[in-house]
């Protein structure tokens, strides 16, 4: 995929109040830990994450879409007018149907012939957006799209605790199933994709390389399709070693089809953003691919894995703080369950990120999670 007039203009994001600490978990699971005598701060020290955060009760994946929507337009500076198209691109959704997209549609008021509809790709979903967005601003079809993720990680994190504390058939070789279950965190984020015509920024969606490598399809399974209200109680269980053995190859192979479709050395890649899910699976990544971590942003440790949102909400945060600069060709490095990878590329010029950060000193982006180990 190459991509000639089309723009990353803006971010938006909305991180949730509550964090919730590794300890506090393993202090919820107090029986399970008795009962295999399981030493306490494995679940940081395996996973490398030191919290991730919970919505309020009752809130829905389309309230926090609704909010980082509206901040991603105001950051672009963006006539709502020019959008013709509206993706809600979360796993978590409001119900089976409508379209949670129907009601991100109409709180921010976007116009009539506005494309509207829902995008699940478990952890890629956000990138498959921008991929399709981009696509139709090459067409001409449209001037601007927006790609919004709701992910909420409550209801799962205390099932999965409530099953292992309840469940005696959990061995301490079983329970390794559960543990990214206990890693997942809540976030929300907008993007803002538009034509060159209309950007502002300059920042420039260079292209991308997509693998799937679904042969690998049931390493990481939840149960039956359900909404992402509270009354959801979903498990999932995740081969976690395979799955990033193979993620990593799946990935590998994307990174190689990326530098090819952009016919760019990987030291012409100045910065890159992957996502989220843990220290070990970041480390081997950038091992594969011959990155350095310094020239990588990471949040896990402090946002733990949130789905779809992670990759764009790192890139988010690390905006914000400058860590990309004008001129650096960055690599947005996604993978999913399935086995999915779609990486872009994109030439950044200009930062333009709207979102507030909760307990901000007990974050330090960038810093803490690239030394994890």
């Amino acid at each position: 995929m190459r991509f000639r007039r089309v723009c990353l203009e803006s971010l938006g994001y909305v991180l949730p109040d509550e964090a919730i600490t590794s300890d506090e978990i393993e202090s919820r699971l107090e029986p399970l830990y008795r009962r295999l005598r399981l030493p306490a701060g494995r679940l940081e020290l395996m996973t490398g994450i030191r919290e991730r955060r919970f919505w309020a009760r009752g809130t829905l994946p389309g309230d926090v879409s609704i909010r980082s929507g509206r901040r991603a337009i105001e950051a672009a500076e963006i006539d709502p007018a020019r959008i013709g198209l509206l993706i809600h691109a979360s796993v978590c959704r409001d119900h089976l149907e409508p379209a949670t997209a129907c009601r991100v549609h109409h709180a921010l008021g976007l116009r009539e012939d506005c494309l509207v509809y829902d995008l699940s790709n478990a952890c890629l979903g956000v990138l498959n957006g921008i991929v399709q967005a981009a696509a139709m601003i090459e067409l001409g079809q449209i001037e601007a799209a927006l790609v919004v993720s709701g992910e909420g990680s409550r209801s799962l994190v205390e099932t999965t605790i409530a099953s292992l504390n309840r469940d005696e058939h959990w061995t301490r070789q079983s329970v390794k199933l559960a543990v990214a279950s206990l890693t997942i965190g809540s976030a929300s984020v907008g993007v803002v994709v538009c034509s060159e015509a209309i950007s502002r920024t300059g920042n420039r969606l260079l292209g991308g390389h997509a693998v799937a490598r679904t042969e690998h399809h049931q390493l990481c399974q939840s149960g039956a399709d359900e909404a992402g209200g509270d009354g959801m109680a979903p498990l999932m269980a995740t081969d976690s070693e395979r799955l990033m053995a193979e993620g990593i190859a799946t990935g590998a192979a994307c990174w190689n089809g990326l530098l090819a479709t952009l016919e760019l050395a990987p030291e012409a890649i100045d910065r890159t953003c992957c996502h989220q899910v843990g220290a070990s699976h970041r480390r081997a990544m950038l091992e594969a691919l011959g990155r350095s971590p310094e020239h990588d942003y990471a949040t896990f440790e402090y946002l733990g894995n949130t789905g779809s949102a992670a990759l764009p909400v790192s890139l988010a945060l690390g905006a914000k703080s400058g860590f990309y600069r004008p001129g650096d060709r960055v690599g947005l490095l996604g993978i999913g369950s399935g086995i999915n990878s779609v990486m872009l590329g994109i030439e950044w010029h200009a930062t333009r990120v709207a979102g507030d950060d909760p307990l901000a000193e007990r974050m330090p982006w960038g810093t803490v999670a690239a030394d994890a180990t």
